[in-house]
């Protein structure tokens, strides 16, 4: 009898992939395995994988009673070419469908091993008693002794003057009242946040400082504030249908709570506490698999970060208490080791950039660090996380503000205090030393910013010092390599250089974009825009200020290709609106990044950004040339079925002065000029304009406004755009000397420095731009 067909769909854009395949590059052993489910949510899987096509029972490994679309081995498989496939299978693990298509992968000699153990075996052997978040007992008993001995060990005397003792001095926090007539504002949603937040500090320090010092009337503290949370509708203001970020810290603080607090409540009180944590996490795990349904659609950023902040703090505290918490745990742990990140790529790298990195990270550092101290299992093995600290160290330096791209809550201050630790998390990881060296310059450049709502309104460094201090080495810090300032991260579509990053006085910072991510999430219409930083100040800015997510800055101007340094076609940018297809479909790619004898060349392609809306465009490219780490030649290139205007946009903190074809920019501390070369379809009309058009003016009220520079060009068919732009410290300008001969097939453009050292660039022509 044949076996029924097996639901065998085509993937789309915002679906999981069929995964491996052949042409995808395996980074660990053993290959992480995704698919798209059936439609019974209650199927199972069985896969098997094998050297041999046909699969011979001796020679194919089988892994049955899988529960999900997703999964991780608890084997390595040795070098050499594999096939595999999947079906749906029984109870006994035996298959009730056809095979799927057989998928191909390439294990190669020497890769990272990171297999997972097996559901069974995963938590067979961790302790039930309580805590198990951070210390076990029996890591605590030895923390107690290490801290009467020395309390500046791991820094908790810091920890437990700063964190814990102030607690005892306020009042149980009451339950938030939510947003006047259940309408959403954007100064209720802040202090709600800190305060949900602060009630976690609460209960989670007055609980350590209590188990840790033996202080009875710190622990009864700690209790009250507990129970006072455990009594809030976990269906009202803080539940995750109503503001979820409010939410998850609620439910945070229950664990912390409940898990460290366990021995000292009654049993009625326990009991009342584990079914307020257990209700708000069934909520966000309901939410997280049955309704955004992440294991097919991994592109919500919330969900997504919610597998950290929530299910598994919550589910290592209530394993055992509660059968659902076992599955929960579970799904998150292979999440985690199988589809995370989907914003990633092999490189390390973050689509959705280096802010929602930051936040992205510090909840995966969170969670990786309680798997690893409960369970022994260790995420941090994986390639990805090996890597990822390179995203920020080439995207964000510890001295710039707005030169770089995505969502970023620091309203134009210095990087956030928290992507250094970050970063110090990932050196403790890899030993590498110019992650402590970014930790050590955002604690130098950024003092006295830790109650800043960007930074306090999610963590308190003094518990996350002290954390780090007992689980990681302190790394030495050393600074990055001067032959090594490039990096392109190939899968999410940035390009990135640092220049003498360690040398404030010398650094330049350039960042390009053009992602096949589009503008989904917290991404924008970016694709082809650069920004750029130099000698201390930003300089071709990304424009605006993320005053609030939704806000009329937020869609009117930030998400929107008028605010960055790209150009506009016919005055339309690229699609940033809420459709999550039409987003991921205005998509751009780096086509090259790489460094030359001479120079370092990018080419990003946003053609299927543009055509989202100006579907008469057949090519957009952007070539940039940074010589001899001085100046950029960037040429843009734009082909359409009919005559279009372009306008190239360049942002920066103040008004610039202009020529005929010159723009000149002065900062405080660093300046530009720029010099439009030459353009196949005529020359442009310069204007400028400082504000920001569409958005409300009490948004930005305060805060400072930027000048955008236009430079229109005639209708033509086919547009070459050469332009210069040279960045340059105020206490030395410098120039340098161009001339062009368009007298043949192409425009030659020759350049010289100071020191007389020359460079060319070549721009072909067609003598016929449509115009």
């Amino acid at each position: 009898m044949t076996a029924p067909m097996l639901d065998e769909p085509k993937t789309g854009r915002l679906t999981i992939q069929y995964a491996p395949d052949a042409g995808h590059v395996i980074t660990e052993n053993p290959p992480r395995f995704t698919w798209l489910p059936v439609i019974e949510d209650e199927a199972r899987f069985v896969l098997r994988v094998s050297a041999d096509a046909s699969y011979p029972a001796k020679a194919t490994e089988t892994f049955a009673d899988i529960p999900l679309n997703f999964f991780t081995p608890d084997v390595t498989f040795p070098a050499g070419e594999y096939y595999w496939s999947y079906a749906v299978c029984d109870a006994k693990g035996m298959p009730v469908t056809a095979w799927s298509t057989s998928r191909t992968f390439t294990i190669t000699e020497g890769l990272p091993e990171t297999p997972l153990p097996s559901r069974a075996d995963r938590f067979a052997k961790t302790t039930r008693a309580h805590p198990r978040l951070w210390l076990t007992p029996e890591r605590l008993d030895s923390f107690r002794k290490e801290v009467a001995a020395d309390p500046t060990t791991h820094t908790w005397n810091i920890f437990y003057e700063k964190s814990v003792t102030p607690w005892m001095d306020r009042d149980v926090m009451a339950e938030p009242a939510g947003y006047p007539g259940h309408k959403r504002t954007a100064p209720i949603w802040r202090q709600t946040y800190i305060d949900c937040q602060e009630l976690l500090y609460a209960i989670r320090h007055l609980a350590v400082g209590g188990k840790v010092t033996n202080d009875q009337a710190m622990l009864d503290h700690a209790k009250a504030w507990l129970l006072e949370a455990a009594s809030w509708n976990p269906t009202g203001t803080t539940s995750r249908a109503y503001t979820d970020e409010w939410a998850f810290r609620v439910n945070l603080a229950l664990a912390w709570g409940y898990d460290w607090l366990f021995d000292q409540v009654t049993e009625d009180e326990r009991a009342t506490v584990r079914e307020a944590l257990l209700a708000r996490t069934r909520e966000t795990a309901d939410h997280i698999i049955k309704n955004a349904n992440i294991q097919l659609f991994p592109f919500d950023s919330h969900a997504v970060r919610a597998v950290s902040a929530v299910l598994i703090p919550a589910c290592i505290a209530l394993l055992d208490d509660a059968p659902e918490a076992k599955d929960w745990l579970h799904y998150s742990v292979e999440f985690l080791s199988t589809v995370y990140s989907p914003w990633g790529d092999a490189d390390g790298g973050w689509a959705e950039g280096p802010h929602y990195w930051m936040t992205g990270m510090a909840y995966l550092i969170d969670a990786a660090n309680l798997l690893k101290g409960y369970s022994g299992i260790d995420l941090y093995q994986r390639p990805f996380f090996q890597r990822t600290g390179d995203f920020p160290l080439y995207t964000k330096a510890p001295d710039t503000k707005r030169a770089t791209f995505g969502d970023d809550s620091t309203m134009g201050d210095l990087p956030s205090v928290k992507i250094g630790y970050n970063l110090r998390q990932f050196a403790g990881v890899t030993g590498n030393g110019a992650y402590q060296w970014y930790y050590d310059e955002i604690k130098r450049t950024n003092p006295g910013t830790e109650m800043a709502f960007y930074n306090w309104g999610w963590w308190d460094f003094n518990f996350d010092e002290l954390a780090y201090r007992t689980d990681f080495p302190v790394v030495e810090a050393v600074p990055p390599s001067d032959d090594d300032q490039l990096r392109w991260f190939k899968g999410i579509g940035w390009a990135a250089i640092q220049h003498r990053m360690q040398d404030p006085d010398n650094h330049i910072q350039f960042v390009m974009k053009s992602s096949p991510y589009g503008s989904i999430s917290h991404s924008h219409g970016d694709q082809n825009a650069f920004c750029l930083a130099g000698f201390g100040e930003d300089l071709a800015i990304q424009s605006g200020h993320y005053v609030a997510f939704n806000s009329t800055m937020h869609q009117a101007w930030r998400r929107q290709t008028v605010s960055k340094n790209a150009i506009l076609i016919n005055g339309k940018g690229q699609y940033a609106g809420k459709d999550k297809v039409m987003a991921m479909a205005s998509a751009g790619q780096i086509n090259v990044a790489e460094a030359r004898e001479d120079h370092i060349f990018m080419q990003g392609d946003a053609t299927a950004a543009y055509r989202t809306m100006s579907p008469e465009v057949t090519s957009v490219t952007r070539d940039v040339y940074f010589v001899r780490n001085q100046y950029f030649v960037i040429v843009d290139n734009v082909d359409a079925s009919d005559p279009v205007e372009i306008y190239w946009l360049l942002h920066a903190n103040a008004p610039m002065t202009l020529g005929d074809s010159t723009f000149r920019y002065a900062g405080e501390r660093a300046g530009f000029y720029g010099k439009f070369l030459w353009s196949e379809a005529g020359q442009p009309t310069l204007s400028q304009n400082t504000g920001f058009p569409g958005v409300d003016p009490a948004e930005f009220e305060g805060l400072p406004v930027s000048t955008c520079l236009t430079a229109k060009f005639p209708k033509a068919t086919r547009h070459r755009i050469a332009t210069l732009l040279v960045p340059y410290p105020n206490s030395d300008p410098r120039r340098v000397f161009s001339f062009l001969d368009d007298q043949g097939y192409d425009c030659d453009l020759y350049f010289t420095d100071a020191d007389d050292q020359s460079f060319k660039v070549v721009v072909p022509k067609t003598f016929d731009v449509g115009a």
